[in-house]
């Protein structure tokens, strides 16, 4: 997956199209990712002890991972992501579009 937890992305396909969000998990086994404020769904939910009124939950459901990708704010695209091996033997992975590492 080149997508991680954290990282911001760009919806590239499908009905959701254009819209950016943070990363919120991801699926590996399934190769989906949870994204904040995309693909949002109905959730009917039964009171408990957290929920104590219950009813209709609006929460975010996962998108497959090919339909995202990095969203480089200093290039103000979407860009793939590239790995690399430091000199110091450290990895890091890179925009491609310009070369700027990303948070870890």
């Amino acid at each position: 997956m080149q997508v991680r937890k954290g990282d911001t992305v760009v919806v590239i396909t499908g009905p959701h199209k254009g819209r950016r969000g943070k990363v919120l998990r991801c699926f590996p086994k399934t190769d989906r990712v949870l994204v904040e404020g995309v693909n949002m769904m109905k959730r009917h939910t039964k009171p408990t002890n957290r929920n104590q009124q219950g009813g209709i939950v609006e929460r975010e459901a996962p998108i497959h991972a090919s339909n995202v990708m990095a969203w480089c704010a200093a290039a103000g695209k979407a860009s793939r992501i590239a790995r690399k091996t430091l000199e110091d033997g450290t990895r890091v992975r890179l925009y491609k579009v310009n070369g700027e590492t990303l948070n870890d």
